[in-house]
């Protein structure tokens, strides 16, 4: 839920960081990107500085500069800008959230600290069981494995007013059986129309119009993979499907062999046609 006490449902792009060639922020594009993203996706929710941002190699002053980017240039065409501040510093993602509220996000997302782990595996079940008495503004979780068991007992224990996103974009069509409010996913920055066409039979009935698109969508998937689909080859892929320059990912991460992502790219086109 937004701070405006709207449920947060459909389709939620995590957005890539454009970069220079020589691998600084590149805020320039960041309108032609939401512009693609509506225009072309029908996707109006972005979630910001996640995974897919590449945020752990981002300083916070340049996760604060993309934030009031992304806020700034989305008003009057986002519906909702939600900003992840999870850092492995707890000061900086209190920093940082308080950041995000000043540069007008309408929700916060927020991953623990990765570098020390908790000795054994946590369900989210009982990450979120009474979390309310801690957090009073908590509402709802991004779930990004492929455990639907603990999904599935997230969604029919929590309180009515929560939203529960899926975060592995292959699958999407099992979490919505199971009660997901919607998702959030880097392959709906270009695959985000096609996508919504599998919420809209969803929400229909239509499961075997829902399940061509699926096993479509993961057709592609399993082909990208054997490509040695990652992140770097998925922020090419929406360079080569937005026509936007968004650079190299960051090092650590080595660039994407071009040629194998436009080799991608027409497997999208030979499957989906002329849906994107």
């Amino acid at each position: 839920m937004t701070h405006d006490g709207k449920k947060l449902t459909g389709l939620v792009a995590a957005t890539f960081t454009p970069l220079t060639p020589k691998g600084e922020v590149n805020l320039s594009v960041i309108g032609q990107y939401i512009d693609f993203l509506v225009e072309k996706q029908g996707v109006r929710k972005i979630f910001v500085n996640g995974t897919t941002g590449e945020s752990l190699s981002l300083s916070v002053d340049e996760r604060k500069q993309l934030a009031e980017a992304w806020c700034q240039k989305g008003k009057g065409k986002l519906e909702d800008v939600i900003v992840h501040v999870g850092c492995s510093s707890l000061k900086d993602s209190q920093e940082l959230a308080r950041h995000a509220v000043e540069a007008g996000a309408d929700g916060i997302a927020v991953i623990s600290p990765t570098f020390f782990k908790p000795p054994n595996a946590v369900l989210a079940l009982d990450v979120v069981e009474g979390i309310e008495k801690v957090i009073p503004s908590f509402r709802g979780l991004k779930f990004s494995g492929s455990d639907l068991l603990d999904f599935g007992q997230c969604v029919s224990c929590s309180p009515g007013h929560w939203t529960h996103l899926y975060g592995m974009d292959e699958q999407l069509l099992a979490a919505l059986a199971m009660g997901a409010d919607g998702a959030v996913g880097s392959t709906y920055n270009y695959m985000g129309s096609t996508m919504n066409k599998v919420l809209c039979a969803f929400d229909k009935g239509d499961l075997e119009q829902a399940r061509k698109l699926q096993f479509q969508m993961q057709e592609i998937i399993l082909f990208a993979i054997k490509q040695g689909f990652n992140l770097a080859m998925n922020k090419q892929l929406m360079s080569e499907m937005s026509g936007i320059s968004l650079g190299p990912p960051r090092l650590p991460l080595i660039p994407c062999d071009v040629t194998k992502a436009q080799v991608v790219v027409q497997k999208m086109y030979s499957v989906l046609g002329e849906q994107q």
